[in-house]
């Protein structure tokens, strides 16, 4: 969630950190703060808003040195103010420290800190560290990492910057990545933040920690041990990360799925072999995720059942500790994520790994901590997606499924994928019927999704959108439980779309339609076929293939809920409250 980025070189620190700052926007964030070093002395600004607003105010990037530390928080400990933003300085100082994660234990090092004699500032849990380091710095920085560190319980990613004019960072179950530029180095959370700057990665691991002293990097353990560890060279284009010609990252990706599902068949076929193998010889298969990911589970199982004749069970990433104790040495575990750092599906990884079972994960960032600690791992291959929402990174797993269960059914499903490719640019281009139902819509304050089949997780998927950018009350429903309790809501003024393309669910959808409207409540059509049932009609295009249709009938719905953000002037690339990557429980 929280951004973190670090810099020491021959380059002003200030500029250099306020653009990687605004780079990682996306991961969501409600303060935000830089320190520098210059002249022996630590100098800290930090401000509640966006980065543009605070740095305005602040003057952030005209803060002087060649070395700095800056942050943008998401609250989890504190409120919102001035004073819980990062950095966070100790008594003398001498030290400033950004943190992403949670310190489970922070309030007991607290009163042990103040017994102490040491006064706090803000309300975090993150403050706690600079005391710490603060008290350990008479021994060297080095000490004083290895120290702090092993007094931390809970998940963590630091940087520091010392009065000394050394950077530190350390990582426990948070991502934390080395740059290697050039002219000097880089800490951050993420590539994003200085890929402007270098496509040189190092990725450190659990329970590493680097110290960037006189324009040299030292890697070690928590026990001091030195650690090498390869260079990266991060294959993502900068030029994906600019808005181009469209108002907002959102209706960029959203623009981009018709190349979504040719570069998710972009594989390596000896890694795709391996996967499949895996896959087909595992007595129990589990397939997990968060969010948008978790309803790519549900038509990956759907898929695999159909075609591969292979069953599989989801679970939802954050219900692991309970779904998945039964896992064993014959079980494999399939993760998907976009961001592979997110913090539920990764505690569902080490379950399954604590119990013996096989790692599978797709992933649209083949660096991430997911796509290392797998036996095996697929990229959706859709580039950086910045808006909170997932867009493209949804029809590149989708695609990325289809891709695997031809295989595993040795080429059972009938459409091309360049079929594929052009109905979804036909979706696209396609456009108006979608923005004439949001102006019928935008003072809708309940909205209902039915489908079924493979097009019940489309409708939670489009309820979910709807409220991320919209904020408007959506439920996607499974049609068959319509008369099960869902149709008591049905009233005037209720809109329900209907997720019905023309295959073996249509005219039993149909009927549901037809019970809706006679209780008043306009329905909405999302089908290749018109009805008279339909109070409004947004088309797509027939498929040969019917288990393809998610991938075209998910668009609208995406641009619906982009439309309805506008017309409630809404910011639909950071949706209130919500980040990219949640990498906190």
């Amino acid at each position: 969630m929280c951004s973190i980025i670090g810099y020491k070189g021959k380059n002003a620190a200030a500029p250099i950190l306020v653009d990687s700052l605004k780079r990682m926007e996306y991961r969501g964030y409600d303060s935000v703060g830089v320190a520098t070093f210059d002249s022996g002395s630590i100098l800290v600004r930090k401000g509640t808003g966006k980065v543009l607003e605070v740095n305005r105010n602040l003057n952030i990037d005209q803060m002087a040195g060649k070395i700095g530390i800056g942050h943008t928080r998401w609250a989890t400990h504190g409120g919102v103010t001035d004073k819980n933003a990062h950095p966070h300085s100790a008594c003398k100082n001498d030290i400033a420290v950004v943190h992403n994660g949670i310190i489970e234990n922070y309030q007991e090092l607290k009163e042990e800190l103040i017994g102490a004699g040491h006064t706090f500032a803000s309300e975090t849990d993150s403050e706690v560290i600079a005391h710490l380091l603060e008290i350990h710095y008479s021994s060297g920085v080095k000490e004083a990492m290895i120290e702090t560190c092993k007094r931390l319980r809970g998940n963590f990613a630091i940087v520091a910057v010392f009065q000394d004019g050394t950077i530190c960072g350390a990582r426990y179950e948070e991502p934390l990545v080395i740059g290697v530029a050039n002219d000097g180095y880089f800490v951050s959370s993420d590539v994003l933040g200085f890929l402007e700057y270098t496509d040189k990665a190092i990725f450190l691991e659990n329970g590493d920690i680097c110290i960037v002293d006189n324009s040299k990097l030292e890697i070690f353990d928590f026990e001091g041990r030195p650690i090498a560890h390869p260079i990266t060279q991060v294959a993502w284009e900068l030029g994906d990360i600019d808005k181009g010609k469209y108002a907002h990252y959102t209706l960029k990706e959203i623009n981009e799925q018709r190349l979504t599902v040719v570069h998710a068949g972009r594989q390596d076929q000896a890694m795709m072999n391996k996967f499949c193998d895996i896959l087909a010889s595992a007595k129990d298969i589990y397939i997990t995720g968060s969010g948008t990911s978790y309803h790519s589970t549900l038509i990956f199982k759907h898929m695999l059942a159909r075609f591969g004749k292979i069953r599989a069970e989801t679970v939802v990433s954050s219900e692991s500790q309970y779904a998945l104790t039964s896992m064993d040495r014959n079980s494999v575990l399939v993760a998907i994520s976009q961001s592979g750092e997110t913090a539920d599906v990764l505690d569902s990884v080490r379950l399954a790994r604590n119990q013996g079972s096989k790692i599978l994960s797709i992933v649209n960032v083949t660096t991430s901590s997911l796509a290392r600690i797998s036996d095996a791992c697929l990229s959706t291959n859709c580039g950086p997606e910045i808006g909170v929402a997932a867009t493209k990174s949804f029809t590149g797993q989708l695609a990325l499924i289809y891709n695997i269960t031809d295989r595993l059914c040795e080429k059972c499903l009938e459409t091309e994928r360049a079929d594929l490719a052009v109905a979804v640019e036909n979706v696209v281009a396609n456009q108006g019927s979608v923005i004439k139902v949001a102006e019928q819509m935008k003072d809708a304050s309940d909205i209902y999704l039915l489908g079924r089949s493979l097009h019940y997780p489309i409708a939670l998927e489009g309820a979910l959108k709807l409220k991320e950018l919209a904020y408007v009350h959506a439920e996607g429903i499974a049609a068959g439980e319509l008369k099960h309790g869902p149709l008591a809501l049905m009233e005037k003024n209720t809109f329900v779309i209907m997720i019905n393309p023309h295959d073996a669910t249509f005219n039993d959808t149909i009927s549901n339609a037809h019970e809706i409207k006679a209780r008043g409540a306009t329905v909405v059509g999302i089908s290749d076929r018109n009805d008279d049932v339909y109070d409004y009609w947004i088309e797509i295009p027939h498929l040969k293939e019917e288990a393809y249709y998610p991938v075209v009938e998910v668009i609208p719905l995406q641009i619906l809920a982009y439309q309805l953000a506008l017309a409630k002037n809404a910011d639909p690339d950071y949706p209130r409250n919500l980040a990219k990557s949640v990498t906190v429980r």
